[in-house]
C-alpha cells in the first residue's frame, strides 16, 4: 500500500483521509521499512499536507497511544510549541505551565526531549527526579494532586519509535512536528500551541475544530519564536465558542517591557534548569519573567481563568511575585522527585 501512495505523493496528488489513515496503521505497526517511511514523510512534506491528511495521521496516532484519564474537574489545558525555532531560548512553556497551575489552572503537559533546542520539557522534569516512564494511572494521580503533570511523548506514543529513524534520516520538519503537540494523551480540549509557520496559525485551530475541541490558541512571534515573545509583536489566532479570531499582541500594550531575544537565550542544560527555577522564584531577569507571564496569560485565557491578555499578565505576574508559583514547584518536586536537586539550584 505504501509504495502506491508514495507514487501518488510524488505526482503531487492529495491522499484521502482513509488512504492516509490506512497507511498510518502499517507505519505505526512497524510493517514498513525506514526508507519507505522516509520517502513517504518527505514526499508528503514536499507536496504539502492537507487538513484531511493531517487529521487522518493524528487520529491514527491517538489510536495507537496510551491514554491518561484525568480525575480533575474543570478545564484541563496543555501548552507547548511545535519546536524547531532553533532560537535556544529557555523552557518557556514548561515554566509558564507551572505559573498557570499555581494560578488555578490544570495543565496536562505533554512533551519530549529537545530535538533542536538546548533542553526540552522532559529534560527539566527528569532533572528533578520525575519518573518519565510512570504509568498513565500514576500520571493521573499526579495531575489530581498538583493540577500539573507531565506525559513523556516517547512513553505515551510507543508506536512512534517506528518512524524515529526515518525522521532523523530526513533531517527536516515533517507532519509529526505539527501533530506532536496535538496528540495529547489526556485528550485535552483546550490548548495553547506555538506554531513554526504563519501558515498554520489559522489552519491548526480549524483542523482541531473538526475534532470537537473547545478553546485553541495558536501563536507565532514576529521574531520567529513558536511562543509569545516580549521582543516583538505576536500573531495570535483563537478558536473560542466556535468562532475563529485573529489578533496581534504587542507586549507593551498589555503592560510589559520590550526586551531583547538574547535576554532569554541559554547555552547549556544547566542554564535551562537555572532559568526555569529562577523565573518561578522571581529572581530571573525581567525579560524571562515577563516572557513567562505573557505565555502564561495565553494559557490562562485558554483555561477560562483570564478574559484577556492584560488580565492574564496581571494574574501571572502576581502568581510569580507572591511566591505561589515557586511553592507549587517545591510541592511538586517533593512529591514526584528529589527536593535536594531543587535546593541545590536555589542555594547556588
Amino acid at each position: 500500500m505504501i509504495s502506491e501512495l508514495i507514487k501518488k505523493l510524488q505526482e503531487k496528488t492529495d491522499l484521502s483521509y482513509d488512504e492516509i489513515n490506512g497507511v498510518m496503521t502499517e507505519i505505526l505497526s512497524g510493517k514498513t521499512t525506514d526508507s519507505e517511511n522516509a520517502s513517504f514523510l518527505s514526499d508528503l512534506a514536499d507536496k504539502g499536507e492537507t487538513d484531511d491528511e493531517l487529521l487522518g495521521m493524528l487520529d491514527k496516532m491517538n489510536e495507537f497511544a496510551l491514554k491518561v484519564v484525568p480525575k480533575n474537574q474543570g478545564t484541563i489545558i496543555d501548552m507547548c510549541g511545535t519546536g524547531g525555532d532553533k532560537l535556544q531560548t529557555f523552557n518557556i512553556s514548561t515554566t509558564a505551565s507551572f505559573v498557570v497551575a499555581a494560578a488555578g489552572g490544570i495543565v496536562a503537559k505533554h512533551g519530549n526531549r529537545s530535538s533542536s533546542g538546548v533542553s526540552g520539557s522532559a529534560d527539566i522534569f527528569e532533572y528533578f527526579g520525575y519518573d518519565l516512564n510512570q504509568e498513565p494511572s500514576s500520571v493521573a494521580d499526579v495531575l489530581e494532586k498538583h493540577n500539573i503533570c507531565f506525559m513523556f511523548a516517547q512513553k505515551f506514543h510507543p508506536a512512534m519509535k517506528h518512524v524515529s529513524a526515518a525522521r532523523k534520516q530526513i533531517g527536516k520538519r515533517t507532519a509529526f512536528n505539527l501533530l506532536g503537540p496535538l496528540s495529547n494523551p489526556a485528550g485535552v480540549k483546550n490548548q495553547l500551541v506555538g506554531v513554526f509557520s504563519i501558515e498554520y496559525l489559522d489552519r491548526l485551530p480549524l483542523i482541531m475544530k473538526r475534532k470537537g475541541v473547545e478553546n485553541i490558541m495558536t501563536v507565532r512571534s514576529d521574531d520567529g519564536m513558536d511562543e509569545f515573545s516580549t521582543s516583538s509583536v505576536n500573531r495570535v489566532c483563537i478558536l473560542r465558542k466556535d468562532k475563529v479570531l485573529m489578533n496581534a499582541i504587542d507586549p507593551e500594550v498589555v503592560g510589559l517591557h520590550k526586551s531583547s531575544l538574547n535576554d532569554i537565550q541559554i547555552k547549556t542544560k544547566e542554564d535551562a534548569i537555572k532559568s526555569f527555577v529562577e523565573v518561578l522564584n522571581n529572581t530571573a531577569n525581567q525579560a524571562m519573567i515577563e516572557t513567562t507571564a505573557l505565555n502564561a496569560a495565553g494559557g490562562l485565557i485558554v483555561a477560562n481563568i483570564a478574559n484577556n491578555f492584560e488580565e492574564g499578565v496581571e494574574i501571572a505576574l502576581k502568581t510569580i511575585q507572591d511566591g505561589n508559583a515557586f511553592k507549587l514547584l517545591q510541592r511538586f518536586v517533593a512529591d514526584t522527585g528529589d527536593s535536594s536537586k531543587l535546593k541545590e539550584i536555589v542555594n547556588g
